[in-house]
């Protein structure tokens, strides 16, 4: 990764209060998240219990060790069809935004999809979130749905679309 200091490491269940509090730093901002209140790890139990490292890995990305951002991979409609194609997330701690992170874990997601037998990943990003639509442009993620309206965020109506990029034929 060229910074000593980072590491990125499949997530450990002792992980899963670190995981839970970053993403729960994303919702008040209404730009990543569809969830309007804060999530408690218990209800992301069932959720951590579906990744593993072999298949849809959770990795956790540590600065000085400390956990300050994460990516999961997550099964796209759930049925065997679609088993190459996974949904991938990303989530930073306030603290480390513009530092580049994200960029570090999409990169490794793309340069890992073919042992992980993806050969599609999805993004679904609101419209609005100009950073994350960015960033997906940059690894060749392309618009492939816009769902206009579809979310209402608190008594705001916003436009989701679903970023799409092949990694294999």
């Amino acid at each position: 990764m060229g910074n000593e200091k980072l590491a990125i490491r499949d997530a450990k269940l002792e992980d899963l209060n670190r995981i839970v509090e970053i993403y729960n730093t994303s919702i008040p901002g209404k730009l990543a998240t569809a969830d309007l209140e804060e999530i408690t790890v218990e209800s992301r139990l069932p959720w951590f219990h579906d990744h593993n490292p072999a298949h849809r890995p959770l990795w956790v990305l540590e600065e000085d060790e400390v956990i300050v951002g994460w990516l999961s991979f997550q099964s796209f409609y759930g049925r065997p069809a679609y088993d190459a194609t996974a949904e991938v997330s990303i989530y930073l701690d306030p603290s480390v935004h513009g530092k580049g992170y994200a960029r570090i874990l999409i990169e490794r997601a793309i340069s890992e999809s073919p042992a992980l037998k993806l050969k599609t990943l999805l993004a679904f990003v609101f419209g609005h979130n100009d950073p994350s639509i960015k960033l997906f442009n940059k690894y060749q993620f392309e618009k492939w749905a816009h769902l206009p309206k579809i979310a209402d965020m608190a008594g705001i109506e916003r436009d989701l679309l679903i970023l799409g990029r092949r990694i294999s034929e």
